[in-house]
């Protein structure tokens, strides 16, 4: 029974800064405003073991406060018990502000973090309040070594080059009974990678991996390699035939894929879909 109720759920499918962003007048973010219906939480992982009554996350976003409350609608018995931080871009861990006094006031629950993170968490207010007053409790883990969080679901994470203002980046490996799944939401390019993106993903199952940019002229405003991310056409390139459920995530307000009928054209084609709120699978 308890090998059935491992699941895996996504939670948001935007870059750092969601949909609409703030100040911008693209399309795609006028169209948000618009209808509500078209609007995207920043990238975010749920991770749930029924069997024991727990759920976790992978990353603390600027919409934390409406993805806990999908979390929980989708795992109603399972209580947060803890959260893995890939990274300090500010998608990434600025809704750890909700666990705090002012709000949730938590009490010591696991924060799975690099040794760079656990670093820039102490150093830096108001996140050092949290540490100080007990809210969380860093935990911190290594590239390469799992951390088991129940019988059957462990988390490995897993190196990747991106732009280092602050802190290293993890990626991660979720293990469960019967699948794994691969959570790469940021990387600067994959030939930095000290592994081969095919080969990685043909030994996982479910692999959601950075779909930032479809297109190189995407920012009219600024040097793309000031805010390096593999285009979307690399990433399927270097796909091939891999024998994996792939689809792309923390993609940037600009991109085409957020129109339906362009996401599903690519999928037919290269079989590679853009992940969309909700998506779930058992592990």
């Amino acid at each position: 029974m308890s090998k059935d109720k491992l699941q895996a759920v996504l939670l948001g499918v935007a870059q750092d800064a969601g949909v609409p962003q703030a100040g911008c007048m693209c399309q795609n973010c006028i169209i948000a405003r618009k209808d509500y219906s078209k609007r995207q939480f920043v990238t975010c992982m749920g991770l749930v073991d029924r069997a024991v009554g727990k759920s976790w996350l992978l990353d603390c976003t600027p919409d934390f406060r409406e993805q806990i409350y999908i979390l929980k609608q989708f795992a109603p018995d399972c209580n947060l018990a803890g959260i893995f931080i890939s990274h300090a871009h500010i998608g990434h861990y600025t809704g750890l502000v909700h666990l705090g006094k002012e709000v949730m006031n938590v009490q010591n629950i696991p924060l799975y973090v690099s040794d760079s993170m656990s670093e820039f968490l102490q150093c830096n207010s108001p996140w050092s309040q949290l540490v100080e007053q007990g809210n969380v409790e860093l935990v911190r883990i290594s590239s390469g070594m799992a951390t088991k969080l129940s019988p059957g679901l462990s988390v490995e994470p897993v190196l990747v080059p991106h732009r280092q203002e602050y802190t290293d980046t993890f990626s991660f490996v979720i293990s469960g009974y019967k699948k794994k799944l691969f959570y790469c939401p940021d990387i600067d390019d994959w030939d930095d990678w000290q592994c081969d993106l095919r080969e990685f993903v043909n030994e996982v199952d479910i692999a959601l991996l950075d779909g930032t940019f479809f297109d190189d002229g995407e920012l009219l405003d600024r040097d793309r390699d000031e805010v390096r991310h593999p285009l979307v056409m690399d990433t399927i390139d270097r796909l091939g035939d891999a024998q994996c459920d792939i689809r792309l995530v923390h993609l940037n307000h600009t991109n085409v894929l957020f129109n339906l009928d362009l996401a599903h054209e690519l999928s037919q084609k290269y079989g590679v879909k853009v992940g969309i709120n909700g998506d779930w699978w058992s592990l």
